[in-house]
């Protein structure tokens, strides 16, 4: 049992990081050493948008995050049904899926 608690990780959660940070796109990035994820909020009307956030990752991390990202995504999907992107082949709809807003 002693073993057990020496391997245990104690992690940390700051009221402020708890709260989280919206993104709605990604970009990625990598270099022979690492990964870079940055997160993005776009919003409409607004032509120029913020990194929010940015995480490296080495590349077996970031291979490790896409595999726990895929349990998660089939896990969700047995109980909540399939995602669905729309329209997959134009790539971020910059409209928001809504109507555009006249002045």
């Amino acid at each position: 049992m002693e073993e057990q608690q020496e391997n245990q990780l104690n992690i940390e959660l700051s009221e402020e990081i708890a709260e989280g940070t919206y993104a709605n796109l990604a970009i990625i990035t990598h270099s022979s050493s690492e990964f870079v994820l940055d997160f993005i909020r776009v919003m409409p009307g607004i032509p120029k948008a913020k990194v929010k956030s940015r995480i490296i990752l080495t590349p077996e991390h970031a291979k490790r995050l896409l595999s726990a990202l895929q349990d998660n995504i089939e896990k969700f999907e047995a109980v909540n049904g399939r995602i669905k992107i729309g329209n997959e082949t134009s790539g971020f709809p910059m409209n928001f899926g809504g109507t555009m807003g006249q002045a």
